[in-house]
């Protein structure tokens, strides 16, 4: 664990020191700071030797000395805040840039790794886990910089006041740091595993929120209350164990620190009555000696916070230092437009290496063919449009576009044939019409508005409060029909070389979906089209259907002649599910 949070904090370092030059000046501040807070204690024992006895006040010597402390004590407070402010920058700053380059490579990982993650936890490393280390940065800043200064300085000017006195503080008062790592280790262990249920707990949360209408047509309110309640109590937990670690922190070295200064003043007292040392000068020393120990004291109750920091950095730099998606071979070929030529040669894939699931898969299609995929539930149908997609790598064999291997051709031109509507929809926050426009934004509003009404969303658009203007996103209130009939839009402006379609059309009612069928009909003409699809009816007309079960293509060939076989597909067929 020690291992893990020096690593972290080496690459939280790395992050600050683009900062290197707010940090000197941090630093320089500080340290004047901290040398005119340091100097008062001088000038207040100088005040009260002043102070001879009742009635015997020097005021012509003292009045000057009170004036000066008081300049001093303005001056030190307008640098220290001008030195905070510099700091809370460079900590906003650096979490900044963690989470710029958090959020960019959520943008190039493989769908593998988003898959096998909470989308809920990603956000909460992204939020909450920057912020704490932001908390955690912004305390260690104004805490430690100054408080390593404040020790060397405090340090030589107790010397100059009594030898004899220094060495008891400079050698019991480090106790207190050997007290809070001790304490520090049960910390940062709780703390961490606080953040990794808080990431749970933002993702149930996000859910909950999410499905509201799944969760209340089912009556499972209840359900879900105890579930919330459960994990709300593991944070509790693990937050009331983190909590008790960090806070017997401060006390601990307190305690030490205060039976120090009472040990100082015990023997300054014998030193000041047999002459060795003045009343002002041992007040002086006792001010030094409170302000020698002050640093351990805040550095230990820093401890806690930076622990904190530093387990949610490590979930951040989890996120930052995932292998992105694989980068495209060298001399990796620029598709144009392709024609469509699609061959899957003995493919093999499985999401986890000890459950099979594609097994010698072979497919060959020409330009223009519409191939079906139909069969059970999990039997691989949407994995191999993933696979289509290169969302996935095959474990092995080959899937190839106009005889290329889709692994020896750049991502984003293959990406760019394909036209996917899928049974999930996306929509952005934006107008109507940069929904339509996502892959082409360029194309002129009467393009848009041409493939809308292909799409037949074009009747339900212009009813919208401001139109193709309006402002929509996944809550906006639009219906789910109504999202597929956009995403639909955004095909039919495409017009890509390769379509696929999965479930596209699935929560559309059935009248506006014989009209999109007919649509897609006209579309589909020389173009490859790959369509998943439980409603048999839908896809009688496909030039190949394949019939999966069990990650193989089990029946193969149009509906008439698969009908006639009176196989697996006949069953499907008349089964009430299709």
């Amino acid at each position: 664990m020690l291992k893990n949070n020096n690593s972290s904090f080496g690459k939280v370092l790395r992050y600050i020191g683009k900062y290197k030059y707010l940090l000197i000046t941090s630093l320089i501040l500080s340290a004047s700071g901290v040398l005119l807070a340091l100097y008062i204690p001088v000038l207040a024992g100088r005040a009260i030797d002043f102070i001879i006895g009742e009635g015997k006040v020097d005021f012509s010597r003292l009045t000057p000395v009170i004036i000066r402390i008081a300049v001093i004590a303005i001056a030190s407070a307008v640098i220290q805040w001008i030195a905070n402010t510099i700091n809370n920058r460079i900590a906003f700053n650096t979490v900044r840039d963690l989470r710029n380059d958090a959020v960019k490579k959520v943008n190039i990982l493989p769908v593998a790794y988003l898959d096998s993650r909470s989308s809920g936890d990603i956000v909460s490393r992204i939020i909450a886990d920057a912020d704490q280390i932001s908390d955690g940065l912004i305390m260690g800043f104004s805490q430690l910089f100054s408080g390593i200064v404040t020790v060397v300085i405090t340090y030589v000017l107790m010397l100059r006041i009594s030898p004899k006195i220094t060495p008891v503080v400079v050698i019991l008062t480090p106790m207190s740091i050997l007290i809070a790592k001790f304490i520090a280790k049960n910390t940062h262990n709780m703390f961490k595993l606080q953040s990794s249920e808080r990431g749970t707990q933002t993702a149930f949360i996000d859910e909950t929120v999410t499905n509201r209408k799944i969760i209340s047509s089912y009556n499972g309110e209840t359900d879900a209350i105890k579930t919330f309640d459960e994990i709300n109590d593991r944070v509790a937990g693990y937050s009331l164990r983190a909590i008790f670690f960090s806070s017997i922190t401060n006390p601990s070295t307190r305690f030490v620190n205060n039976t120090i200064y009472a040990a100082v003043a015990f023997m300054g007292a014998l030193l000041a009555i047999g002459g060795s040392i003045t009343v002002g000068g041992l007040t002086c020393f006792l001010s030094y000696a409170g302000q020698f120990a002050k640093p351990f004291n805040e550095i230990s109750g820093v401890i806690a916070e930076f622990q904190n920091a530093l387990a949610c950095a490590e979930r951040l730099f989890e996120i930052i230092e995932a292998e992105p998606e694989a980068p495209d071979k060298a001399g990796a070929l620029e598709l144009g437009r392709a024609e469509g030529n699609i061959s899957i040669s003995n493919v093999c894939f499985s999401y986890t290496k000890d459950r099979k699931l594609i097994e010698d898969l072979n497919l060959t299609a020409e330009k223009g063919t519409k191939i079906a995929i139909v069969g059970p539930t999990g039997c691989g149908k949407t994995t191999v449009i993933n696979l289509l997609m290169r969302f996935y790598d095959v474990d092995s064999g080959s899937i190839s576009v106009d005889l290329t291997d889709i692994r020896d051709i750049k991502l984003k031109s293959l990406r760019k044939n394909y036209g996917m509507v899928l049974q999930e929809t996306w929509i952005k926050t934006g107008t109507v019409k940069e929904n339509i426009a996502m892959g082409l934004p360029e194309v002129s509003f009467e393009q848009i508005k041409e493939a809308a009404v292909s799409a037949h969303a074009h009747s339900f658009i212009k009813k919208l409060p401001e139109g193709y203007d309006t402002v929509i996103s996944e809550e906006y209130g639009l219906s789910q029909g109504q999202k597929q009939l956009i995403c639909i839009a955004r095909i039919m402006l495409l017009m890509p070389s390769i379509l696929i379609l999965d479930e596209a059309t699935s929560s559309i009612d059935v009248r506006t979906e014989l009209k999109i069928r007919a649509a897609f009909d006209r579309i589909v003409k020389g173009r490859t089209s790959f369509i998943v699809a439980h409603r048999l009816s839908t896809i009688k007309n496909s030039d190949i259907i394949l019939v999966m079960n069990n990650g193989k293509i089990i029946e193969q060939g149009n509906h008439s002649e698969l009908m006639a076989k009176h196989g697996f597909y006949e069953k499907l067929y008349n089964s009430r599910n299709y």
